[in-house]
């Protein structure tokens, strides 16, 4: 600013002539001792990334994020001596965040509970559908041989047959492709024809593919149409009939 020697005026630093008494300027210097432009505030990025993370205080690191950045930016806007503002969204941050650190626990709480029993409908459901699947493979072998007179080889014989080609004793097209490559729902199912006592006969079985994660039983089915099952090991023809 230039100061006019005559009225004291402060003047423009580009002015020829002081805008109030017309005194000449040119050739003066600006004063050194005039005030500067005050600097505008500006918000505080850590207050916004605070709120941002808040937002998200479900998730344990971003609700802890939270807190930190809303305790720095909160102390930088206080000592900023006006220069910086956003101590509304550093509040916001950490408010959020605390709830999500206080949230968390019961969340881990009800998840430890359902996950068990989500656990446990899924093996019982996995369970269900092996014990029809292993009463479809009877129903179908027993079908194989009412008309080849025979029961079928394996399970691919039990199988749909190549695009294009018929049902036959090689591909019966009795049982879907799924089961007739054996696995199915959390279980594997193997197929043996065998003869018994001289007649033929057949024993299938269906097992956990992991053992507590997909099943916690074992089931066996033979030519008798009894499903048979067993807790810690394979069943066969003599393990407990299943109720």
């Amino acid at each position: 600013m230039k100061i006019c020697p005559t009225c004291q005026r402060p003047n423009e630093d580009a002015a020829a002539f002081c805008s109030n008494c017309g005194a000449n300027l040119a050739g003066l210097a600006a004063s050194p001792s005039s005030p500067s432009q005050p600097l505008q505030p500006h918000t505080s990025g850590m207050a916004i990334a605070s709120m941002i993370f808040g937002f998200f205080f479900f998730i344990f690191p971003a609700a802890v994020t939270a807190i930190v950045l809303g305790h720095i930016s909160n102390s930088q806007i206080r000592k900023s001596a006006g220069r910086l503002t956003g101590a509304g969204m550093s509040l916001a941050g950490m408010i959020l965040g605390y709830a999500g650190v206080a949230f968390i626990p019961f969340i881990l709480i009800i998840a430890a509970i359902a996950i068990p029993n989500l656990l446990r409908a899924r093996m019982a459901a996995n369970e269900a559908a092996a014990v029809g699947t292993l009463r479809t493979i009877e129903t179908a072998s027993l079908a194989y041989y009412s008309q080849y007179n025979t029961f079928p080889p394996s399970l691919e014989a039990l199988g749909p047959p190549s695009p294009g080609k018929p049902a036959g004793a090689d591909a019966a097209n009795l049982i879907n492709a799924s089961v007739a490559a054996g696995n199915y729902r959390g279980y594997v199912f193997t197929y043996e024809s065998v003869a018994n006592d001289g007649a033929g006969g057949f024993n299938a079985s269906a097992d956990p593919e992991e053992q507590n994660t997909t099943g916690t039983r074992h089931f066996h089915a033979d030519e008798t149409g009894v499903i048979r099952y067993n807790r810690e090991s394979p069943a066969d023809r003599e393990s407990p009939a299943l109720q």
